[in-house]
């Protein structure tokens, strides 16, 4: 039960820690997929 636990404690750290990265390295798809005549609200 204990590695079970340990296992998903680990996959919401890498999830949150991939999600804040590549947000601050511009990998969003806001950012990938828009250009200079486009506009997002």
């Amino acid at each position: 039960m204990k590695a079970m636990l340990a296992g998903f404690a680990a996959i919401v750290l890498i999830a949150v820690g991939a999600f804040v990265g590549l947000h601050q390295l511009g990998f969003s798809a806001q950012e990938a997929y828009s250009g200079a005549n486009v506009r997002l609200n």
